[in-house]
């Protein structure tokens, strides 16, 4: 297996990236490579004196330019050809590699995957879907911030991508759906979320109705919906909680001098821990990471894209959603 990796995307680019990429082939030894799009001669500074055994599975694809996050992602990606994003996901178009890495701009990353890989048959708005930890197992967001404006089938359509990544990924067979909302009656929120409720206790889905954001914490659902502008909020003050809690508990510990083993506390706030957020319903796997991801973070984010393309997610979710003329809920709609 092939995973490509943008090499100029993060913070600290290239060498999270690099540091990344030779760790994820170290934990899957003889079974995945990584291409290593961006700055070559950057790219072999960067390699130069690590572990040979490691260096020989890593491949480097040219790309010099590289799409900020200030510039309009349609049109950088249009413009920027031989940006590392766009030669990145034309890779896995030409067939070239089987998935994509990158912690750039997030809007290029959306951008150049549904320009160049297209959405899904049966899917309108592919979604980003991120893991939340909970007091339970981690439940699964989306839209984690790809759809500001959405209409209620779009949430339909994200219930069905979660359930089916829930299942293949996370090994939920009957994923419980939540639709995040104000509070638990069906006649709560705007008129989004009302008519959502409606279309999702329809659907045949394990549907549990609204979920307050206090209920979250609590892992009452494997599976929460809601629109990109309000996932996008809630994942980011999720990600601030879990940088203050962690700072707050170390620096009680060196105050009190305590020897309580809270590496597993550390472990589940950690965001390194979830690698990166995959945009589901494009012809392809897209895995988007965070800017700040550090070698860590890039690690995982590249064996969460071997995992999605050994389960098969990609087929399954065409197989699913094809669009039926007779489901009214399933209209098309361009991006």
């Amino acid at each position: 297996m092939r995973v490509a990796l943008d090499s100029l995307g993060t913070d600290h680019a290239p060498t999270s990236e690099i540091e990344g990429a030779l760790r994820a082939v170290q934990d899957h030894e003889g079974t995945l490579s990584v291409v290593l799009v961006g700055d070559a001669d950057a790219i072999r500074r960067e390699l130069a004196g690590t572990d040979p055994r490691l260096r020989s599975r890593v491949e480097i694809v040219h790309a010099p330019e590289r799409i900020l996050p200030a510039e309009p992602p349609a049109q950088a990606v249009r413009r920027k050809k031989d940006s590392s994003i766009v030669q990145a996901v034309r890779l896995q178009r030409e067939g070239v590699v089987d998935a994509f890495v990158s912690g750039g701009s997030t809007g290029a990353i959306m951008a150049a995957s549904l320009i160049h890989l297209r959405p899904l048959p049966g899917v309108d708005r592919p979604a980003i879907c991120t893991l939340l930890p909970t007091s339970k197992r981690p439940i699964l967001l989306l839209d984690a911030g790809a759809n500001v404006d959405c209409k209620p089938h779009h949430l339909l359509q994200f219930a069905r991508l979660g359930a089916i990544y829930a299942r293949d990924l996370m090994e939920v067979p009957e994923a419980r759906i939540g639709l995040l909302n104000i509070g638990e009656e069906p006649e709560k929120g705007d008129e989004l979320a009302i008519e959502a409720h409606r279309l999702l206790r329809e659907s045949g889905l394990d549907f549990v109705g609204n979920v307050e954001g206090r209920d979250i914490i609590r892992g009452v659902c494997d599976v929460l919906i809601c629109d990109g502008f309000v996932g996008n909020v809630l994942l980011k003050f999720y990600e601030s909680v879990a940088e203050f809690t962690i700072g707050l508990l170390t620096s009680e510990m060196a105050r009190v001098g305590s020897a309580m083993d809270l590496e597993e506390v550390f472990r589940v706030l950690d965001y390194a821990e979830y690698g990166g957020a995959p945009l589901l319903g494009v012809n392809g796997v897209s895995i988007v990471c965070h800017g700040r991801s550090t070698s860590k973070a890039i690690r995982n984010a590249i064996g969460l894209a071997a995992q999605a393309v050994r389960s098969g997610v990609v087929s399954h979710i065409q197989s699913e959603l094809a669009v039926s003329v007779d489901d009214p809920s399933s209209e098309q709609e361009g991006p």
